[in-house]
């Protein structure tokens, strides 16, 4: 039997979860290293997939598939496409960033403190996450994939509720009031869609008699599988729904500022860079493939939806006093471009949504890890607390500006890539959106250079005259983002090979082609 490569690569995480927190609580710094060595493995293991799979072969590849709750049909089934190859490289990819950025953000607080912060458990939360999000994308079972969709949301719930920041303007005990209030906020949300999300399921097993992804698909294609069109529909609403709020989606974002206002910036980044992308992706593989119609029919609300998200983030951004919650919203903006591209039902639109989805996970964990290195040092999350940064601290400055011009989708780094052709898919076949969503754009820039603007330039202020620039350890979690921002930016041909041949698939899943362009013949 052949090495099962996609279990191991979200068991080891798991392992290494059990491993890390069952170390001792004197061995602190045993924990954070071996949390650290467990992570670099499974990226090696991610990366391993990445050079197995074939984007021109089998649309599921590396697959697995064994009985396990055999009177109801449902197995543990495996399989990747390009899609999902492209996103567990993500993640796999950014984990030893957020362990290496949090590396002390859960050690004791001061003596005296009525909080104890057990080092082991942030990080064996986060490899919990890890190993979660990882299986979310490979499993080709929908209940398999319900479970450990519902399922990570205890650690996300710890961590946020747990190891908030340590910033807060009004102290420690309205800190860990906002602290709760946000992790209660998150998990009610995204248990109130998973719930929605388990009727669906069950419906589904019902009208199709099991849980594969690929057999229900098949059946759906071939015409052995007949729903009725409001059976269709209401299955439809009930899987997007979930995963409206997970992605989030206007008006189902309001957990998201929250969350990341009161976490961490590695555990922010692991919010809106690699559990928010389960969404997005789920909208792809669940809601398109199984449900064309109800896709198509629901297209116009769903499109209106992310526009007004795009816009509305980025004005709440624009008016932000707070450093994370105007990365926040800026999120909320751009997870509308990634919404309106999968829904634009152009394969332009689809791959740049999913080439956003890696180049958006890479452009905030950037901007996101260099604010908290920021309000690390400063003490404060609050723009007005800061003011000539660039003076004493070029080197976070100029890393910061980086990030934020990624955030922009300045051209020649990643993010343009993905945001030009989502606005393209969306202009052929929805021209009036694509021209409003360019607004986006605008909006971006300022919110971004204002933020710039009002932190880095300018006098210093005594409050930041001392402080200093980004360390070793600081500079290797940062640089490794820059360069792929740059990278891709200039060349993303890499993840679009991969990427590409899914996005095909899945525009024929809901019959769908690219309109031609409306060109007058040359004379």
């Amino acid at each position: 039997m052949s090495f099962p490569l996609l279990t191991a690569t979200a068991v080891l995480p798991a392992a290494g979860a059990v491993a890390t927190a069952a170390v001792p609580a004197a061995r602190r710094t045993a924990a954070k290293w071996l949390a650290l060595l467990v992570s670099l493995a499974t990226l090696a293991l991610a990366g391993t997939v990445l050079v197995r799979f074939d984007p021109g072969g089998a649309r599921y590849q590396l697959t697995e598939s064994h009985s396990w709750i055999a009177a109801f049909g449902v197995r543990y089934e495996l399989g990747v496409d390009g899609i999902a190859v492209a996103l567990i490289a993500l993640t796999a990819l950014l984990i030893p960033f957020v362990i290496l950025a949090g590396w002390h953000d859960a050690d004791p607080l001061e003596t005296g403190s009525r909080r104890w912060r057990p080092t082991q458990g942030f990080f064996a939360l986060i490899l919990a996450v890890e190993a979660m999000v990882i299986i979310s994308f490979e499993a080709t079972d929908v209940f398999l994939f319900y479970i450990f969709f519902e399922a990570m949301l205890i650690p996300m719930y710890f961590l946020i509720g747990g190891f908030g920041d340590r910033a807060h303007e009004h102290g420690e005990e309205a800190a860990s009031t906002q602290r709760s209030y946000a992790a209660v906020k998150f998990l009610l949300y995204n248990l109130v869609g998973g719930l929605i999300m388990l009727a669906a399921v069950i419906g589904l097993y019902v009208v199709a008699g099991n849980f594969s992804l690929t057999e229900i698909a098949q059946a759906r294609a071939d015409g052995s599988l007949h729903l009725a069109t409001s059976t269709e529909r209401w299955l439809f609403l009930g899987f997007f729904f979930a995963f409206a709020v997970k992605a989030p989606l206007w008006p189902l974002h309001t957990w998201l500022p929250n969350a990341m206002q009161e976490s961490t910036a590695p555990v922010a980044v692991l919010i809106t860079a690699v559990v928010d992308k389960v969404g997005t992706f789920a909208m792809l593989r669940y809601c398109l493939q199984l449900f064309p119609e109800a896709s198509k029919w629901a297209t116009p609300v769903i499109l209106v939806l992310a526009l007004i998200g795009i816009i509305y983030g980025a004005l709440l951004a624009v008016g932000q006093r707070d450093i994370k919650r105007l990365i926040a919203y800026a999120s909320i903006s751009h997870f509308g471009f990634i919404i309106m591209g999968i829904f634009a039902m152009t394969s332009q639109g689809q791959s740049g949504a999913t080439l956003y989805m890696v180049n958006h996970g890479i452009s905030t964990a950037a901007l996101m890890l260099v604010a908290g290195f920021l309000i690390s040092r400063r003490g404060s999350r609050l723009i007005a607390d800061y003011g000539g940064v660039q003076k004493v601290a070029p080197v976070l400055a100029g890393t910061f500006l980086i990030g934020g011009l990624a955030t922009l989708s300045l051209p020649g780094l990643a993010p343009f890539v993905s945001e030009f052709l989502v606005l393209v898919g969306t202009f052929t076949r929805h021209p009036a959106i694509g021209i409003i969503a360019t607004f986006g754009i605008v909006l971006a820039a300022l919110y971004t250079l204002v933020l710039y603007q009002r932190t880095m330039t300018g006098p210093v202020k005594p409050e930041v005259s001392a402080m200093p620039d980004l360390r070793v350890r600081e500079l290797v979690v940062v640089a490794p983002l820059i360069v792929l921002l740059i990278f891709l930016g200039v060349y993303p041909k890499p993840v679009t090979d991969i990427v590409n041949p899914a996005v095909k698939q899945t525009m024929s899943d809901v019959h769908q082609t690219d309109p031609k362009p409306e060109v007058e013949a040359a004379k």
